[in-house]
């Protein structure tokens, strides 16, 4: 079974919005007993919190559900994951940096906007500061990626 693992900085937005639109692209296309989906953060701060109300209510208006809580990122991850999908070029290096410290890596770490075919985005930007229109973006993006994802990933040809 494929394990597939969102990584942002803080795991309250970006990253359970990814575990979330998967779980629901999954869900709706029958798929949900073939993929284990969790996400994580670079930083632990905001440990044991649920997704952000603003991306909760963004993703609500979409029929995506949010569920989970927040949790740090560990070497181990690298050994018991498929796909780690970083969200930006930030979390990419730290990840490397809990990557060198895991004994027997096997997941494969890639930039999330590497599989984003619609927009013209190379980071999933950090909507946390900003109004509602980056909640929108991050979902626009996380949709478009997952997506792709999948497709790839049914027809064999995910690099």
């Amino acid at each position: 079974m494929p394990r597939l693992l969102f990584v942002c900085l803080g795991n309250i937005c970006r990253s359970p919005a990814g575990e979330n639109v998967m779980n629901h692209l999954l869900e709706r296309e029958g798929l949900s007993d073939q993929f284990e989906v969790d996400s994580a953060g670079t930083a632990g701060y905001h440990i044991g919190n649920p997704p952000d109300l603003r991306m909760t209510k963004a993703a609500k208006a979409r029929g995506i559900a949010m569920r989970g809580k927040a949790r740090q990122v560990q070497p181990a991850d690298f050994a018991e994951f498929d796909w780690i999908f970083a969200m930006d070029r930030s979390n990419h290096a730290d990840l490397m940096a809990v990557r060198n410290r895991c004994a027997s890596p096997t997941a494969r770490l890639i930039h999330f906007c590497d599989l984003v075919e619609k927009h013209d985005a190379t980071e999933v930007p950090d909507p946390y500061y900003g109004g509602p229109e980056g909640f929108e973006t991050v979902l626009d993006l996380l949709e478009d990626g997952c997506s792709v994802f999948l497709r790839k990933w049914r027809s064999g040809t995910l690099d």
